[in-house]
């Protein structure tokens, strides 16, 4: 696919995604990301990609939103001071960097952050539904949304707290400030630091490791049972779903050759599909809707 805001490519079971927006510092707009969403789903549909890389081109990762897309955030205008839950149910109202997040959340193959240069705002928060998170030395990090007179999107409220604790989230959020890579590893925001051109290829590794030797579906369903079980009321539904793997992953062709391979002290040769082999009980959710209801005590 042609993109104008990004670049993809994929070679040996690895997809890097590079936001290509250098003149704007990668600035998030509209189309960005609706192209990284297009992009995602040429990923999941695609059993040859085994993993993603997600990075900026020049010397930014992405700057936050361009502040000359009026849509970026949202399109909608509404009276803020109705309160009828028509008026916040429209669909006009959602976050763009929130679609952007669900959609990272629903993906299939893991997703590697390669953290180049600065981000800040939607550049920070669009980092969070990702699977692992490293930094250059020259990265910066800042959650400014109180320091524009607006809260933290793309469902952060969620995922924030769970990578790093309640108290290091609120600190971030309620500052605003911008900070550095090492702060970020300290705080468990990034998982290493590299010198700038040991960067990608320290991304790369990464992606190789699972790409040379796991199991596609089982990292499919690993990396959903992974983050849906982290707001699960009680351990009894992971129970649940962990049996249900177990169930069916045992009885797979990729259960038999992972015992071969080990076996036979060779590499892997899996044979199931993520496109068509994902257990009958795949997936185990109800996706929840975007409306809400009625503030208690309103007529619903």
């Amino acid at each position: 696919m042609t993109y104008q805001t990004l670049t993809t490519h994929t070679a040996d079971g690895i997809m890097v995604l590079t936001l290509n927006r250098p003149d704007r510092l990668n600035a998030f707009t509209l189309v960005m990301m609706q192209e990284m969403i297009a992009a995602l789903d040429v990923a999941d549909a695609d059993d040859d990609v085994r993993a993603i890389i997600v990075t900026g081109a020049g010397r930014g990762f992405c700057a936050g939103v361009d502040l000359d897309d009026p849509d970026a955030f949202t399109s909608a205008r509404p009276d803020m001071t109705s309160t009828d839950p028509a008026v916040w149910n429209d669909p006009a109202n959602r976050d763009m960097g929130g679609v952007l997040a669900l959609r990272l959340f629903n993906c299939l193959k893991p997703v590697i952050a390669a953290v180049n240069g600065p981000a800040v705002g939607i550049g920070m928060t669009m980092q969070l539904p990702m699977d692992i998170r490293i930094a250059s030395t020259s990265a910066r990090f800042g959650f400014v949304f109180a320091r524009r007179g607006i809260v933290p999107e793309a469902a952060s409220s969620w995922f924030l707290p769970r990578l790093v604790g309640m108290s290091q989230a609120l600190e971030w959020c309620y500052s605003g400030r911008v900070f550095g890579a090492n702060e970020a590893l300290a705080g468990g925001l990034v998982r290493s630091v590299h010198e700038p051109q040991d960067l990608l290829a320290e991304a790369h590794r990464i992606a190789r490791e699972i790409a040379d030797n796991t199991a596609p579906v089982s990292i499919a369903l690993t990396r959903q049972m992974m983050w849906r079980m982290a707001g699960a009321a009680h351990p009894m539904e992971a129970h649940q779903i962990d049996s249900r793997g177990i169930a069916a992953r045992s009885g797979s062709g990729d259960a038999a050759e992972g015992v071969a391979s080990f076996m036979e002290k060779r590499a892997p040769v899996f044979p199931d599909k993520v496109s068509t082999d994902m257990p009958g009980f795949f997936p185990w959710w109800d996706e929840p809707e975007w409306e809400m209801a009625a503030r208690k005590g309103e007529p619903k």
